[in-house]
């Protein structure tokens, strides 16, 4: 495996081509991040990488930009528009079709760089551990399923939902902030709010997430590319079944596949380990190696 720098207009730095070593390339392909980790090389990009430049494909990442002083996330938008400038520059060096490969939160940005009607051509879509859902009702499972696996009751848990709406309708301006301050001082001595994925305070009155009801389907109607779906078996983010649903009424040539023994991450064991990227399993290993050495 070979690798370089290219320039990635109007991106923050450049990018990193991983290329086969034969020099003979069938397609590319540009990765998307998921939220916790923004970098270009990182565990799972770099299996990626090595597993797929093995059958011919060159495989550009590159750092997600800086969301601003605000923190928080990058506009789904903006990293759709970072996706499809990628993807016009690996297309240029490939000179073959190209496609993107996306992880979690990358997968929403992934389906809008897809599905734009002023899009490169995206030959071919990848994606795991994407949620069907909008950002907002994937956080309520997830949390909830972090206190569940914890062994919190239904009163703790109803806390937390409870908790979270109040701070959704905040982030929409339009909640009540007195009493999701009350809810949040509340929750903060609990010993299940370390699994809250909430701040201690209240976040400014103008801070808005934009994204927070992002309802992915309109998008996903909208892809016509052959596009693989993975989720673990042991899925502990995002709620698989109608993630899988949305798919299933799409017009695009769908391969969904559980992988045995994993979580959100494609280890084995990671469900039981939020957070924690283990080595990629060998079952999407093959399953993601397959599916790209099949593509035409």
């Amino acid at each position: 495996m070979r690798e370089r720098e290219v320039a990635l207009p109007g991106l923050s730095g450049d990018g990193l081509l991983r290329e086969p070593d034969s020099g003979s390339v069938r397609g590319g392909v540009v990765a998307l991040h998921g939220a916790a980790d923004p970098s270009r090389r990182q565990p799972l990009f770099d299996h990626l990488a090595a597993t797929l430049t093995q059958v011919g494909y060159a495989v550009l990442t590159f750092d997600r930009r800086d969301p601003g002083p605000d923190g928080g996330d990058v506009p789904l938008d903006v990293q759709a528009t970072d996706a499809r400038v990628a993807l016009t520059v690996l297309e240029k060096l490939v000179g073959a079709p190209v496609g993107l490969f996306a992880f979690s939160q990358g997968a929403w940005a992934a389906c809008l760089a897809a599905a734009a009607p002023d899009r490169p051509d995206v030959a071919h879509l990848a994606l795991v551990g994407c949620s069907g859902v909008s950002p907002a009702e994937q956080m309520r499972y997830f949390t909830d399923e972090l206190l569940r696996r914890a062994g919190y009751d239904e009163v703790a848990r109803g806390l937390l939902r409870e908790l979270r709406l109040a701070m959704e309708d905040v982030l929409r301006g339009r909640g009540d902030r007195d009493r999701a301050a009350a809810l949040l001082a509340h929750a903060v001595g609990q010993p299940w709010f370390e699994h809250a994925y909430l701040p201690t305070e209240l976040p400014p009155a103008d801070l808005r997430w934009d994204d927070l009801d992002h309802d992915p389907r309109a998008a996903v109607a909208e892809v016509r590319c052959p596009t693989l779906l993975l989720h673990g078996e042991d899925e502990e983010c995002v709620p698989v079944a109608p993630s899988v649903a949305i798919w299933e009424v799409a017009p695009a040539d769908v391969s969904a596949h559980l992988l045995p023994g994993c979580g959100h991450y494609p280890s084995v064991g990671s469900g039981a380990r939020p957070g924690v990227a283990g080595a990629p399993s060998s079952d999407y290993t093959a399953l993601l190696r397959g599916w790209y050495d099949a593509l035409a």
